[in-house]
């Protein structure tokens, strides 16, 4: 599926071929993400990317897709051959050039390294990752995701008396769900405007509260569970949705001392009242994640079965309906993940 000039295209390209240390990948499994929505709608951003890693060019085919599995079928100059012919494997959506020495570049991301939404992909040998014949190709694709949770929730270090508030239980919600849940910390809130959200965030991923918006703050939730378990802790908060206007209003509901985590994505920029942020001696974190040991981390705990992550999965489809698919995840009108396998469905 190609991206160029701001029209996805579904057509046949020429095959991708893996450079010094890179392995040529059969995709197997790969999972749309709202931020293959917000690089197509933003290309301004990729445009002037000062990074790099990331780039828009109207006239050049970009393959979006970065959370993926496939089967190794080819190997580029200069690979240790660590991964047998027919393997499966994994990895961090980076494309490393030149070894590293020329900097990297997001897979999905950049007309020079194309992403999953494709037959065949090219990855870096050293960022690859086994994925074992016992564990299902759909789950291991969603290790980027779920790794984002557990970022966010490891930077926090929740403390005893404090509550936890999950603000949108997309993927990236459930993922803060997820981890929360593997550290024991209780009560859990999640707040979701969509009442199949906050029942999958309940009901499959273990979160003790779900409360929706238009009937009840998040915080009033935490007021009352905080008083009910005589807990003394302050609120800390995983805002998992982006929109604007939220972190400001997150911070004006807040009490003091309360830590804010920013795992939404912002595109089109925001602002907040720093009077209000200081006077509620709020702390805020912005991205910055997830790092390897997240990444690996979780795509262990998906291969050892302590985390499933498939429950957020509502529909797998063909490479064929990826435009659609896509315009649902715009709306967020669809399910947490959509899953594609553009081989046909993998054995």
């Amino acid at each position: 599926m190609v991206l160029r000039d701001g029209r996805l295209e579904v057509r046949q390209t020429s095959d991708p071929e893996p450079g010094t240390g890179e392995l040529l990948l059969r995709t197997l499994s790969t999972a749309i993400c709202a931020s293959d929505v917000h690089f197509m709608d933003h290309p301004e951003l990729a445009i002037n990317d000062p990074t790099g890693r990331s780039l828009y060019d109207a006239d050049r085919d970009i393959v979006l897709g970065h959370e993926f599995v496939g089967e190794v079928i080819g190997y580029g100059p200069g690979c240790t051959e660590q991964f047998a012919l027919g393997a499966r494997v994994t990895a961090m959506p980076i494309r490393l050039v030149d070894g590293g020495a020329g900097g990297v570049r997001i897979i999905g991301q950049h007309p020079q390294s194309q992403g999953s939404f494709a037959e065949l992909l090219v990855v870096s040998e050293a960022a690859a990752k086994p994925v074992s014949a016992d564990v299902s190709a759909d789950a291991a694709a969603l290790t980027d995701a779920f790794a984002v949770g557990e970022f966010c929730v490891r930077s926090a270090r929740i403390q005893p008396g404090e509550v936890a508030i999950v603000i949108g239980a997309g993927a990236i919600g459930l993922s803060a769900v997820a981890a929360l849940v593997s550290r024991g910390v209780e009560p859990i809130i999640v707040a979701d405007f969509k009442a199949d959200r906050r029942e999958l965030a309940r009901d499959r991923f273990g979160a003790h509260i779900v409360v929706d918006p238009a009937v009840k703050s998040a915080f009033d939730a935490f007021q009352e569970a905080r008083a009910q378990r005589g807990l003394p802790g302050p609120a800390v908060v995983f805002e998992c949705v982006g929109a604007a206007g939220l972190i400001q209003s997150i911070v004006e509901s807040a009490e003091m001392a309360t830590r804010i985590y920013c795992a939404g994505g912002w595109y089109t920029g925001d602002t907040l009242d720093i009077t209000t942020a200081t006077r509620q001696g709020v702390t805020i974190q912005f991205g910055g994640g997830p790092h390897p040991q997240d990444w690996y981390g979780t795509l262990d705990a998906i291969a050892a079965g302590r985390l499933d992550p498939l429950p957020s999965v509502g529909r797998i489809i063909t490479l064929d309906e990826v435009p659609d698919a896509l315009e649902l995840a715009r709306r967020s009108d669809g399910p947490p993940r959509i899953i594609v396998h553009p081989n046909g469905d993998p054995a």
